[in-house]
């Protein structure tokens, strides 16, 4: 078994055997609980401890199955509340929201976008990831003031990346290997922390559909929103 250092509850050395309770345990091995008794319900709580007093021969190493009763249903071990710790659980929302065609260029989309995952207000701290599920156009934070920044941005994606026949993939039109090597550069997702249920953007920050393309049509993004619950 692995080997972590650390001082274990009192009161659970008391069943390793030992004649006396042990004081100044400092290593303890574990690993699967192995006793006939325990039905796996336990979870993280069923160990099998060696436990070694730091000031004693290995001779008189102690080794026991520790199946301490459980306090909820998550497994949590019932000495783990007397200690003081705590559940937590994750919280998960997804689903695929849809927005309408735009013309080639950069786009805020901001609160079109927050305004269809109303669940969000319901998380305090958590994180949301929007990930696009296309492959010609992608996601940027930038600037949501300056009605300039998108055009520039937008710009200067046409002059590194620009239209022509040196393409060799041009099946599907002059514009669209151009896109495709846009939006490996911009990138398809964002990961973003949610505060008070709002997104934590800066003052001047704003999520960017990139459209790179004459006629894209639909975009679909998917939203992961997730969220570390106390209990």
């Amino acid at each position: 078994p692995s080997r972590i250092e650390f001082d274990p509850p009192k009161s659970q050395l008391g069943s390793l055997g030992a004649e006396r309770p042990l004081t100044n345990i400092t290593t303890m091995g574990i690993a699967r609980c192995t006793a006939r008794s325990c039905t796996g319900a336990h979870g993280l709580g069923c160990v099998r401890v060696t436990a070694v007093r730091a000031s004693a021969p290995p001779r008189y190493r102690r080794q026991s199955t520790i199946c301490p009763p459980v306090s909820n249903r998550r497994g949590s071990p019932a000495w783990a509340k007397a200690e003081g710790a705590t559940d937590v659980r994750t919280d998960w929302v997804q689903k695929v929201v849809e927005l309408p065609h735009r013309p080639r260029g950069c786009h805020v989309i901001t609160s079109e976008l927050v305004g269809q995952i109303p669940e969000l207000s319901k998380f305090r701290v958590g994180t949301v990831n929007f990930f696009v599920l296309h492959t010609s156009c992608s996601l940027t934070i930038n600037e949501n003031a300056s009605p300039d920044v998108p055009l520039d941005l937008n710009d200067t994606l046409d002059r590194i990346v620009p239209e022509g026949n040196h393409y060799r993939h041009l099946d599907e039109g002059l514009d669209d290997m151009p896109a495709h090597v846009k939006s490996s550069m911009m990138g398809c997702s964002l990961t973003v922390p949610v505060s008070q249920g709002r997104l934590l953007l800066g003052v001047w920050q704003g999520l960017y559909l990139n459209e790179h393309r004459d006629y894209g049509g639909a975009r679909r993004i998917c939203v992961t929103i997730n969220r570390w619950r106390q209990e």
